[in-house]
């Protein structure tokens, strides 16, 4: 193995380069970019609070030399920012690009030092992670060595500050200076900040039952304004009056119209699969324009986790193997949102969705991913460590390690070993929270009605010939007379792996679901009006069987409720509620629970090429690319969101952003956005 070394003449050159001009003095040491940084006083970098003026010149692995004057540098975080070999932040006086396509042009970026952590790759696993799972903003992980003031000081991971840019947290930028017309809705970019870094009533606020200090990142402290601190504390307050309220887990009033599942889901399973103690310590969580829900992410500051800390407070073990961080993590009484985490695990729904989502993603391949991942990284970087423990020793505690090895492979099979112990527990740890309900995914079956995947659908009652029909301002499903113009009649099916289906509408892009109450049974009459829900096909209020009767009609039998779809009282009229009612034998013959379901319109075959207004969506089969354009840009100021299938989120962009599908499967796809009052959803087919 190569070792690279030091030597007095190459300290000497470093301490002398000062100049653009001198790019030859700027070289790189390993396989690495370099990244030189000069204090234009010479003195060192010991601040938090202060920055001070530097110069950077950056060789890229082409050893292209680039030089940035005048940017400035502090020391970043919090128990690290102690340590010898210190993390920092800078700021540059323009945008700059440090990361290539695809990641922001900001000027704010960091370079973590991950000295407690000898693999130096817990930051950048999970962030991988969290891509693997879905999650929509991942910090970057570009790592390099570092050179301040002509001393090596080791390797580092140059990567994103968190906040809202495009290709950061991708939420709506607000108007500065607010006006009257302004909308404070969103976005916003909050922390759940343990460490309370933040004066209470200017950047920041406390909840007033759990008192979780959270922290205001966006808008920030030079720009926001009281009105958006009142607002987002009231919504945030909603959400938690919520979650602790008697009715915390009713599906209408308690905290799930508050919350993205999809983000909740896959923030908190990356949280628990690395085992990160402070994953509820330091929460982040934004909030989109017009959306009442909380979104989670992104994942952060990860180098303590994979069983890398050495308090022995949780639960009488240092050891994270066999525990879950929604017992043990800190972050709880007033210190972080550990509670929030805790009380959702009593909702029969939230330990549906966890153990769900997780069996997904072991299925997919989680730990052959982070197994891939962890050996590409270490090859990656394995020049960059050895030097980088030529100045720092390898087995020296600096901070929280909870084992020290001799070698840097045995850290990094000590990672390794530890993810599948890790993992297995988690499958045993999450099934024993399951409540006494239908499972999420019962034996294997095969579905009465097999949809076709290219074809919406309207589902007629026998008797009447009424539809199903969305109510978009009220959210409840209703009967209408049949109208083959009208989107909100046609729905779209789609076939899950758990043989159930799952049924959203192509108006308003929501899925069918069945509100009935916790504890009924299947032959307990509740009445209950079917409604709309934000789609989320691992909640089993939005799965059903579709059951074959004779002359191929069928009923409608919720898995949720093992209830049967029925209209009420047979009622011809337009407005008829349609209900969660009694399933029993008469399903066969009650023509108010038969149902024909037929064919109702085509989805796009190989692409998009709609006009909307004064804007178009366009797709390119070659490159697999989605746009928008218009003869008014300035339009373009809506989100977009990309699902599977299945319904569930697998990216967003903003309009006047492109995405790519390139590194997803074929398949279909749906496209959904709100410009002004009006949803627009589409699918196409990804060859």
């Amino acid at each position: 193995m190569k070792r690279y070394l030091l030597t007095t003449t190459m300290m000497l050159m470093l301490a002398v380069g000062t100049s653009a001009q001198n790019d030859e003095q700027h070289v790189r040491l390993t396989n690495l970019p370099h990244v030189y940084i000069n204090t234009f006083t010479g003195n060192p970098i010991t601040s938090k609070t202060t920055m001070v003026y530097a110069r950077m010149w950056y060789v890229d692995e082409a050893n292209n030399v680039a030089f940035y004057d005048s940017l400035q540098i502090r020391v970043r975080g919090n128990s690290t920012a102690s340590l010898a070999k210190k993390p920092y932040k800078l700021k540059f006086n323009e945008k700059v690009k440090l990361l290539g396509k695809g990641r922001p042009n900001t000027k704010k970026w960091t370079l973590l030092a991950n000295h407690a952590d000898k693999t130096l790759l817990r930051n950048a696993l999970t962030s991988l992670m969290g891509e693997f799972a879905g999650l929509p903003f991942n910090p970057a992980a570009k790592f390099v060595d570092l050179t301040v003031n002509g001393q090596f000081v080791g390797n580092y991971q140059l990567s994103d500050q968190v906040d809202v840019r495009p290709h950061r947290v991708n939420v709506v930028e607000q108007d500065y200076p607010l006006a009257d017309t302004s909308i404070i809705t969103g976005g916003y970019l909050l922390e759940a900040d343990g460490f309370k870094d933040f004066v209470s009533g200017k950047t920041g606020f406390y909840t007033s039952r759990n008192r979780v200090p959270v922290r205001v990142h966006y808008p920030d402290e030079d720009e926001i304004d009281r009105r958006q601190l009142n607002y987002i504390q009231q919504s945030v307050q909603d959400f938690e009056t919520r979650l602790f309220s008697r009715t915390f887990d009713d599906p209408q009033t308690g905290y799930r119209p508050r919350i993205d599942s999809v983000s909740l889901a896959n923030w908190y399973i990356c949280t628990e699969v690395s085992a990160n103690v402070d994953g509820f310590f330091s929460t982040y969580f934004y909030k989109q324009q017009d959306d009442e829900r909380l979104y989670w992410g992104p994942l952060w500051d990860y180098d303590i986790a994979y069983n890398n800390d050495s308090r022995t407070d949780r639960g009488g073990t240092n050891n994270t193997e066999q525990q879950l961080m929604k017992d043990v993590g800190y972050g709880s009484s007033g210190g972080g949102c550990r509670d929030w985490v805790a009380t959702m695990w009593k909702d029969p729904w939230f330990a549906q969705l966890i153990n769900r989502r997780y069996r997904e993603l072991v299925n997919a391949g989680l730990e052959q991913y982070l197994n891939h991942k962890i050996d590409s990284l270490t090859a990656l970087i394995d020049e960059s460590q050895q030097l980088n423990y030529e100045r720092w020793g390898i087995n020296r505690k600096v901070l929280r390690e909870r084992v020290l090895y001799s070698t840097y492979d045995d850290y990094v099979e000590d990672v390794r070993t530890f993810i599948h112990r890790h993992m297995d527990y988690l499958t045993t740890a999450f099934a024993a929270m399951l409540p006494d309900l239908p499972p999420a995914e019962p034996e294997e079956k095969v579905p009465d009605f097999k949809a076709d995947q290219q074809s919406y659908y309207a589902i007629q009652n026998v008797k009447t010939n009424t539809c199903f029909d969305a109510n978009i301002e009220t959210g409840e499903v209703t009967a209408w007379a049949r109208n083959t113009d009208s989107d909100t009649q046609q729905w779209y099916i789609t076939n899950l792996s758990n043989g159930y289906l799952f049924i959203t509408n192509r108006a308003t892009g929501q899925a069918l679901a069945d509100p009935t109450p916790a504890g009924s049974t299947a032959t307990t009459m509740t009445g209950s009006h079917l409604c709309l829900a934000e789609a989320d096909s691992t909640d089993i209020h939005q799965q059903w069987d579709i059951v074959r009767q004779s002359n191929n009609q069928y009923n409608l039998v919720s898995l949720w409720s093992q209830h049967a779809a029925n209209l009420n009282g047979g009622n011809a009229s337009n407005g008829t509620p349609i209900v969660s009612y009694t399933s029993d034998d008469r399903n066969a013959s009650s023509t108010n629970r038969l149902w024909n379901i037929v064919k109702a319109g085509s989805v796009i075959d190989t692409g998009i090429d709609d006009v909307y207004g004064d804007y178009a969506l366009a797709y390119d089969p070659t490159t697999s690319r989605l746009h928008f354009g218009g003869e008014r840009p300035e339009g373009l100021v809506f989100m977009v969101n990309v699902y599977n299938a299945a319904g569930r989120l697998v990216g967003s962009f903003r309009a006047t952003d492109d995405f790519s599908l390139q590194s997803y499967p074929t398949g279909i796809y749906i496209i959904s956005w709100k410009a002004g009052q009006r949803q627009h959803r589409i699918k196409l087919v990804k060859d």
